[in-house]
């Protein structure tokens, strides 16, 4: 399937919402934490499959600011898995050249988790292959309020005017400002919805649903993705020319 895709049109931005891993723990009869452990291949897959296609930013939401609100068993579980992926991916990650960064409030991570991605991004910073971003502790309306707290500190003493305040202007603070908006959005599991991610930077955004379920998301279900992204007409509102 991949050697049907043309490698110039590829998007720049690819994002994820990783959903079903509950669901595919639960037909194999086991607990929530079993079906995010085994969901880390579909991880590997799908950064692997971004970095081999020259894909230069994948963004996984990992942690809403909203999963706090599940049983704190789970939490602690993925919040442990988080820390043992890190460490067990660190040397793939020097060995594909891919770049670790974070969208979100990390500073209320665990301390053991803020310390861990923050090392693994020290020792990545100087690579040039696929950024790599985690969305942790994160939720499009949390982006969205961070950044209109920055704009008004920035206006402390009232000399800026409401009207110099651009859409341009209001992405500078936004936590994906260095990075361009994603052109393409994957959901798994086959439900119609982003779930607070990335509300501002999703605004023309092609979206992609896939029925399968995050622990069975293989490359060959990204390039099906990718695929179908190839045959949208991307018009920003406008008219094409015929």
């Amino acid at each position: 399937m991949e050697n049907n895709l043309d490698k110039n049109n590829l998007p720049k931005h690819v994002a994820v919402i990783m959903d079903g891993n509950g669901r595919w723990a639960k037909k194999q009869g086991a607990a929530r934490v079993f079906g995010h452990k085994n969901a880390i291949k579909s991880v590997r897959d799908t950064v692997e499959g971004c970095a081999e296609l020259g894909i230069s930013h994948l963004s996984l939401y990992a942690f809403s600011t909203e999963n706090w609100a599940r049983p704190k068993m789970e939490v602690d579980a993925l919040m442990q898995l988080l820390v043992s992926t890190i460490k067990s991916e660190m040397k793939t990650l020097m060995e594909n050249d891919v770049r670790l960064s974070s969208i979100g409030a990390i500073e209320k991570l665990p301390k053991k988790c803020y310390q861990e991605l923050q090392s693994a991004k020290e020792q990545t910073t100087n690579n040039k292959g696929l950024n790599l971003i985690l969305a942790l502790n994160y939720s499009g309306k949390w982006d969205i309020i961070q950044a209109c707290k920055k704009a008004m500190s920035d206006n402390l003493d009232g000399n800026s005017k409401a009207e110099e305040l651009t859409d341009i202007k209001f992405e500078e603070y936004l936590s994906t400002a260095t990075i361009p908006d994603p052109e393409l959005l994957i959901r798994t599991s086959g439900e119609f919805r982003i779930s607070n991610f990335m509300l501002w930077q999703l605004a023309y955004t092609e979206i992609y649903i896939s029925e399968i379920l995050w622990p069975d998301f293989r490359k060959e279900h990204l390039h099906k993705a990718l695929l179908n992204y190839q045959t949208r007409e991307r018009r920003f509102g406008k008219v094409l020319s015929e």
